[in-house]
C-alpha cells in the first residue's frame, strides 16, 4: 500500500480545491446555504457533476468515472476543508457504493447519479421501515442526510426474510420530510416517514452488504473530518502568528506553540488512518476495511479536540458566530455523533486487539 498521492490525484486534489474557493467559498456559498434544507445551488451542483465529481465510484460502463475510495476521500478531504454543505457525501459516495455493495447495478440509477441526479441511502441503521408485499414501505427513517435535496431514497427496509434496498421517488405524496434539529448547521438531516410509499425492489442486503455500506460512509466522512480539521487548524496557526499580545505574536508563546503541535499531530495521526481505511475500502478484505473504519471513527473524538483548541488559540473572536471557526468544530462534532458515539466503536478495536493478543497463538492477526 503506498500513502502517497499520484500526480493525477494531486491534481483532482488541486482542481477540487480550486473550484470550491472560486464557486462555493464560506462566504458566497456555505453560510448562505446553512438555512437551506438542500444544502446546494443549481449552479454549484451543476459545476462538481461537470467536473465528473458527481459520478466519481459510478462504474465506467455506467456513464461514471469508475475511481476508487482514495479518489472520492481527495474530494471529501477538500469539501471539508471549504465546509461544504451540499449532498456530495449522500449521492456520490453512499447512493453508488450502496448499490453496488448488495449487487445490484440498476443503469439508470447509476447513470442518473453520475449526471448529476442526486440520490441518498436511509435506514443504514436500524430502525428501519418494512416492505409491505414488495411493492410499498411503511414506517419512518431517522437522521436521513440530504433528503430535501434528494430525486431519490434508496432505503434499506426490512420483509419477513431480511434486509432490502429499495428505491423511493421523494416527490411521492406518500414520503413526508421533517427537518432533524442537531448540532451542525453545514449537515442536513431528516426523519422520513414511508406511508404505504411506492418503492422499487432493488435486491437482498444481506449483514455483510449493509456493514460494507456503513463502513464507506464512514470512511468517506472521516475523510471530510481530516480536511475540516486541517483547515481549522491552518487558519488558527496562520492566527497565531500575526495576533500579537504584550508586544509579540501569541505564536511566540510556549502554551500557544503546544496548542498548535497537539493539532497538528492529530491531524496527521488522522489523516494517515484515513488513508488507509480508503485503500482498504477497496483492496482489502472485509475484516481489514471494517477494523479501519471503526478505527478512523473511533479517532473522531481526537478530531473534536483540534477544533475546540483551534477555538481557544482564536480566544474571543472565535466564538464569534462571524468567525468560522464554530462551524468548523460543529462538523467535526456532527461527525463524532454520526452512526452512534465514539465510545462503542474504541470498545470493538479495543476486543479486537485483546482477542488478537490472546487467541490461540499471539499473532496479532485481528489487527
Amino acid at each position: 500500500m503506498n500513502l502517497e498521492l499520484t500526480d493525477e490525484q494531486l491534481s483532482l486534489q488541486d482542481t477540487v480545491r480550486r473550484f470550491l474557493a472560486e464557486k462555493a467559498s464560506i462566504a458566497t456559498h456555505v453560510r448562505p446555504m446553512l438555512d437551506d434544507a438542500t444544502g446546494t445551488t443549481d449552479a454549484v451542483w451543476t459545476g462538481l457533476a461537470g467536473l465528473g465529481l458527481t459520478g466519481l465510484l459510478v462504474p465506467q460502463k455506467h456513464g461514471g468515472a469508475g475511481a476508487t475510495m482514495v479518489e472520492a476521500g481527495i474530494v471529501a478531504e477538500q469539501l471539508g476543508a471549504a465546509l461544504n454543505p451540499g449532498p456530495w457525501l449522500s449521492s456520490a459516495v453512499a447512493a453508488p457504493r450502496a448499490l453496488l455493495h448488495v449487487d445490484s447495478e440498476p443503469a439508470d440509477l447509476l447513470q442518473s447519479v453520475a449526471t448529476g441526479s442526486i440520490a441518498t441511502v436511509a435506514a443504514l441503521q436500524a430502525p428501519r421501515p418494512h416492505a409491505v408485499e414488495g411493492t410499498r414501505l411503511r414506517g419512518t427513517a431517522e437522521a436521513v442526510p440530504d433528503a430535501a435535496a434528494a430525486d431519490v431514497l434508496l432505503v434499506l427496509a426490512e420483509e419477513d426474510r431480511g434486509t432490502v434496498l429499495f428505491a423511493v421517488d421523494t416527490t411521492a405524496d406518500t414520503v413526508s420530510l421533517e427537518a432533524r434539529a442537531h448540532v451542525d448547521p453545514t449537515r442536513k438531516l431528516f426523519d422520513v416517514t414511508f406511508d404505504d410509499a411506492p418503492a422499487r425492489r432493488l435486491a437482498d442486503a444481506p449483514h455483510d452488504a449493509v456493514q460494507a455500506i456503513l463502513d464507506d460512509v464512514l470512511i468517506a466522512h472521516a475523510a471530510d473530518a481530516v480536511g475540516a480539521a486541517y483547515a481549522v487548524s491552518t487558519l488558527a496557526v496562520d492566527y497565531a502568528k500575526v495576533r500579537r499580545q504584550f508586544g509579540k505574536p501569541i505564536g511566540s508563546f510556549q502554551a500557544v506553540q503546544h496548542l498548535c503541535v497537539d493539532m497538528y499531530e492529530t491531524v496527521e495521526l488522522a489523516h494517515s488512518g484515513v488513508l488507509h481505511a480508503l485503500w482498504a475500502a477497496d483492496a482489502a478484505g472485509a475484516a481489514e476495511r471494517h477494523l479501519a473504519a471503526i478505527r478512523a471513527k473511533g479517532y473522531a473524538a481526537e478530531l473534536v479536540t483540534v477544533g475546540d483548541t483551534a477555538v481557544q488559540v482564536f480566544g474571543g473572536i472565535g466564538f464569534t458566530w462571524e468567525h468560522d471557526a464554530h462551524l468548523y468544530l460543529k462538523r467535526l462534532l456532527n461527525f463524532a455523533a454520526m452512526a452512534g458515539g465514539t465510545g462503542r466503536y474504541l470498545e470493538e478495536v479495543g476486543r479486537r486487539l485483546v482477542s488478537s493478543a490472546t487467541g490461540p497463538h499471539g499473532t496479532g492477526d485481528a489487527l
